[in-house]
C-alpha cells in the first residue's frame, strides 16, 4: 500500500518567508479611511446609544419638526430634480404632456404703444410743398435747394428733406439758388408733324431731338449759345399731338412748367384749327353752314370724361378755320370737342402760350426764351 501523508495547512502570518521567495511578503497599504471597521457587539452598540446626547426634537412628531436645517432627502433616480433645490415628482404621478394641437396658444402681452398723432392734425406741411405753393420753386427745385442748404426757415438753415413746418413760418432763399435758377433755360420750338412731345412712342422721335445747334433760329436775340448741359432735365411743358404743329415749350425751370400746365394754371393757349363739317364734307364755306347753337356749345356746355369743361373762346378765323383760346389742356381736347358737334379736325396749330407767341419762328427750328419775356 501507498503511504499517505497528512498535510496540515497553517495560516500565513506574514512574518515567515514563503518557499520560493527571496523577499518577505508585504501587506497592501490601505488609504486613509479604508481600514475595515470593527463589528460592534450588541452590548457595545447599546452603550454608544446611551452615551449619545439627546436631540432637542427627539420624541416630537415629524411634521412639527423645523426643517430649516434638515438636509433635503436624496431623490431616487426616477425623481432627479430638474434644477437644484426642486424635486421632480415620480414619473407615474406626472400628468400627461399636452400635444401641440391640445396646447392652448397664448400670445405674449405686448406693451401698449403710445398714440401716434397724425401729421395732418398738427397743421404742419412739407417745406418743399409750401415753397411750391408760394411760387418760390417747383417741388424738384425745392428739394435740390434744401439739400444744398440754400433754404432758411425763420432764419435757420434747413437741409433735411421731408422737413415739415407751419404755413405761417417765414421762408427765405439764398441768392445762390436764384443764380442757379437763372441759368436754367427754356426753349421755344416750332414742332412739325411726326414728332411726339414727350418720350418716343410707336417709332416716332421725341421733339427734343430737334434741339441741336444747327436748328437754332438765326433770329434768336437771346445771345445765348447752345451747350450740351441745356438738354439735361429739359422737359415739355404741355403736350402737342403728333399730328399737330406749332409752339412747344421745353424747359428746365419747374416754376415755368407749373405755371403752364399746373392744375390751377391761368395761362391761355391759342390754337388755329382747320375743320370739316361732317354733315356737308364738300362745303366750301363751313362757317356759313355750321349751326350757331353748336358754336355756343363749343364755347361752353361740353363734357369730356364726365368732367364739365371750362369756358372756351371760340370764333371763326376764316371759312374753314376756327380760333380756340382755352386754359386747360386735356388729352386731344380740341379734337374731341369738335367731334361732339359734328366737326372733323384736319389741321391744328398752336400759335401762343400766355404772352409768348410763335411769331416768325420757322418750322422745325427753335430759340431760347429771353430774360425779358414772361408767359
Amino acid at each position: 500500500m501507498t503511504e499517505r501523508k497528512k498535510i496540515t495547512l497553517k495560516a500565513h502570518t506574514g512574518t515567515e518567508t514563503p518557499a520560493g521567495r527571496d523577499k518577505p511578503h508585504r501587506q497592501p497599504v490601505r488609504g486613509a479611511g479604508s481600514a475595515p471597521r470593527a463589528r460592534l457587539t450588541a452590548a457595545q452598540a447599546e452603550q454608544q446609544r446611551a452615551e449619545r446626547p439627546t436631540h432637542p426634537n427627539e420624541g416630537k412628531p415629524r411634521s412639527s419638526r423645523p426643517d430649516d436645517h434638515r438636509p433635503a432627502a436624496r431623490p431616487r433616480r426616477d425623481q432627479a430634480p430638474s434644477h437644484p433645490g426642486t424635486l421632480r415628482p415620480p414619473r407615474d404621478a406626472r400628468p400627461p404632456a399636452p400635444s401641440r394641437q391640445d396646447a392652448p396658444v397664448t400670445a405674449e402681452p405686448r406693451s401698449p404703444r403710445p398714440p401716434v398723432t397724425p401729421r395732418e392734425e398738427d397743421g404742419r406741411v412739407r417745406l418743399s410743398k409750401l415753397m411750391s405753393e408760394r411760387g418760390l420753386a417747383s417741388r424738384r427745385e425745392a428739394d435740390e435747394w434744401i439739400e444744398q442748404g440754400w433754404v432758411r426757415v425763420d432764419g435757420k438753415v434747413v437741409d433735411e428733406l421731408g422737413t415739415r413746418i407751419f404755413p405761417e413760418q417765414d421762408i427765405s432763399i439764398d441768392p445762390l439758388a436764384r443764380t442757379q435758377q437763372a441759368e436754367r433755360v427754356t426753349i421755344l420750338l416750332n414742332k412739325p408733324i411726326g414728332y411726339v412731345s414727350g418720350q418716343a412712342e410707336d417709332g416716332y422721335e421725341p421733339a427734343v431731338t430737334l434741339i441741336r445747334p444747327e436748328n437754332q433760329w438765326n433770329g434768336d436775340r437771346s445771345k445765348r449759345k447752345f451747350a450740351r448741359h441745356h438738354l439735361r432735365h429739359l422737359a415739355p411743358a404741355g403736350r402737342l399731338d403728333i399730328d399737330s404743329t406749332g409752339l412747344l415749350v421745353l424747359t428746365q425751370d419747374g416754376r415755368i412748367a407749373k405755371a403752364l400746365i399746373g392744375e390751377d394754371s391761368l395761362v391761355e393757349k391759342e390754337y388755329l384749327v382747320r375743320v370739316q363739317y361732317q354733315a356737308q364734307p364738300e362745303a366750301d364755306n363751313v362757317s356759313a353752314i355750321f349751326p350757331e347753337a353748336d358754336l355756343e356749345r363749343l364755347r361752353h356746355g361740353l363734357e369730356l370724361d364726365g368732367h364739365r369743361l371750362k369756358p372756351t373762346k371760340v370764333s371763326w378765323q376764316n371759312e374753314h378755320q376756327l380760333r380756340f383760346v382755352l386754359r386747360e389742356g386735356r388729352k386731344r381736347q380740341i379734337r374731341r370737342m369738335c367731334e361732339l358737334v359734328g366737326l372733323k379736325v384736319t389741321g391744328l396749330k398752336r400759335v401762343r402760350m400766355g404772352r409768348i407767341a410763335l411769331g416768325d419762328l420757322p418750322m422745325g427750328q427753335w430759340r431760347f426764351l429771353r430774360t425779358d419775356e414772361r408767359f
